[in-house]
């Protein structure tokens, strides 16, 4: 009895280690064929964007095709339950940002993926900031005098973004409840609508990215009153953070990075993740980077962790207190 336990014992041991072996064998050999990215946006936006510089990059440093493919709709949904679906071999990824590996999942209940379980992290890639811009009409020069302003006429300071449940509406009820404010929110269809809504005046606010708003900031056609990243932007040096501006603790970037199916091999999971750590450290990588307003970030799949738990942790009352949950 003793020796046959002893010998199943040592046979678990020799497949483990086999197993083991294998997928060491594996993750030497990987990329051995091209490998997939899946992006949940349509072309040209800026998670798309990033995702392409971001396999170009993977491609010469690895040797294999990187494609990127877009699977939109459905509020990034599709696109992620895909991903999230893949074989977990490393040859399926999925380049996403807050919007659809965190927002999303929180706003439908069919989404079909958790932030959490569904998906291996494995690096961060770029951060940008999403600046408070206003009108130039609007009488405010600073975030505590378009709350003077907003408190002295209740109701009439609309402010815009590209939908329902989108990043910049977050943010603006997240503004509006911090400041005490009564302030409207009008949803467009779309990120484009929404701003050019707010140059020609028929809105007064938003909240949106820095790579959309820098050019129509810079050309006076929009008033940057403060950024929403913990330090001020080397793009933007005189506007203030949020942070500055009198709201502890408001801060909220647009991150995006690159996730691979649950159960990818942690071998394949550290290959990539040491190539794009490697990558973001180069002129070439950053710069291209920095043409999209981009910070460069990096780390460990842990740190890239802990920002989609802390992002869970921000927007999910505010989503509930919307009632937007789960729709």
């Amino acid at each position: 009895m003793i020796r046959s336990l002893k010998a199943v014992l040592l046979a678990t041991q020799l497949v483990a280690a086999l197993a083991a072996g294998a997928v060491q064998a594996q993750a030497q050999d990987y990329p051995s064929r091209p490998v997939k990215i899946i992006v949940p946006t349509p072309p040209g936006g800026p998670v798309d964007v990033i995702a392409r510089i971001t396999a170009n990059y993977l491609q010469a440093a690895l040797g294999k095709g990187f494609v990127v493919e877009n699977r939109a709709g459905a509020g990034n949904t599709i696109g992620s339950k895909d991903a999230a679906e893949a074989v977990p071999d490393g040859y399926t990824l999925l380049y996403s940002s807050a919007s659809g590996l965190v927002i999303a999942p929180l706003l439908h209940a069919d989404a079909g993926y958790d932030p959490l379980k569904s998906f291996d992290p494995i690096a961060l890639v770029g951060e940008s900031s999403n600046i408070l811009v206003v009108n130039p009409a609007v009488p405010a020069n600073t975030v505590q005098e378009l709350v003077a302003y907003a408190k002295a006429n209740p109701g009439k300071v609309n402010f815009s973004s590209g939908g329902i449940g989108v990043l910049p509406h977050l943010i603006g009820e997240m503004f509006k409840a911090r400041a005490g404010i009564d302030i409207v929110h009008v949803p467009y269809k779309g990120g484009g609508p929404s701003i050019n809504d707010l140059v020609a005046g028929n809105v007064q606010m938003t909240f949106e990215g820095t790579s959309v708003l820098l050019p129509l900031i810079q050309a006076g056609r929009l008033r940057a009153l403060a950024v929403t990243t913990p330090k001020r932007i080397p793009q933007l040096p005189d506007v203030p953070t949020m942070v500055e501006s009198g709201f502890p603790d408001f801060v909220s970037t647009s991150w995006t990075g690159l996730l691979a199916p649950a159960h990818t091999p942690q071998p394949i999971i550290e290959k990539l993740n040491a190539a794009i750590n490697d990558g973001l450290k180069t002129p070439e990588l950053k710069t291209a980077l920095e043409r999209l307003s981009n910070a460069p970030l990096g780390g460990t799949p842990a740190d890239f962790t802990v920002v989609i738990k802390a992002d869970l942790a921000k927007w999910s009352p505010i989503i509930k207190t919307l009632g937007l949950d789960k729709q």
